[in-house]
């Protein structure tokens, strides 16, 4: 992919076309701002939070053509042509949750939940690679996830719970239940 040139002066903006959870999105952004912003200001999806603003927390985790990104650290114009999904495009449109989602509500993994859209968008990402991966291997992809209430082990059991969620449902068949469709 081309990156388009961020030497541009204040207040002028650039044109990008990105697709955030299935939707096309064409802005006029200004170089400077970071993909989180974009999402949170221009589009209007306050899911990806923001918490450290320097990549530290993992609080504004997104899937960036599949792979896990910090929104915070990403330019929005070095965006441009990509696949986006956020925190609100893991449920259903008629608003049922995601299988990781109601697993972590089932294994009640947070308590103030700021953190928990970078948490869910990384375990979507973890059990898309390693649908079935070991508490080591868990812990070891979360690591890069901060949670300041928890203690992480209603977070890792929510992941377990999300495993045998996954395993219990239609995966054999299609391959897509641990994304939702989501790539």
């Amino acid at each position: 992919m081309s990156l388009p040139s961020v030497n541009a002066p204040i207040g002028q903006t650039l044109p990008i076309s990105v697709t955030i959870n299935e939707t096309a999105h064409s802005l006029d952004i200004e170089p400077r701002r970071s993909l989180a912003d974009v999402i949170r200001e221009d589009v209007g999806l306050t899911g990806t939070h923001l918490g450290c603003e320097h990549g530290v927390c993992g609080a504004c985790t997104i899937l960036v053509d599949g792979e896990p990104s910090r929104a915070c650290l990403m330019l929005g114009v070095h965006a441009d042509g990509a696949e986006i999904t956020t925190i609100e495009g893991l449920a259903e449109p008629d608003g049922t949750k995601h299988p990781i989602q109601e697993a972590m509500k089932q294994a009640m993994s947070f308590q103030c939940a700021f953190c928990s859209p970078g948490f869910l968008m990384s375990t979507v990402a973890l059990l898309r690679d390693n649908p079935n991966p070991t508490e080591a291997e868990i812990r070891e992809e979360l690591s890069g996830n901060l949670c300041r209430c928890t203690g992480y082990t209603s977070i890792v059991e929510g992941v377990e719970t999300a495993v045998t969620l996954l395993g219990s449902s239609a995966l054999g068949s299609t391959g897509d239940q641990a994304t939702g469709g989501v790539a």
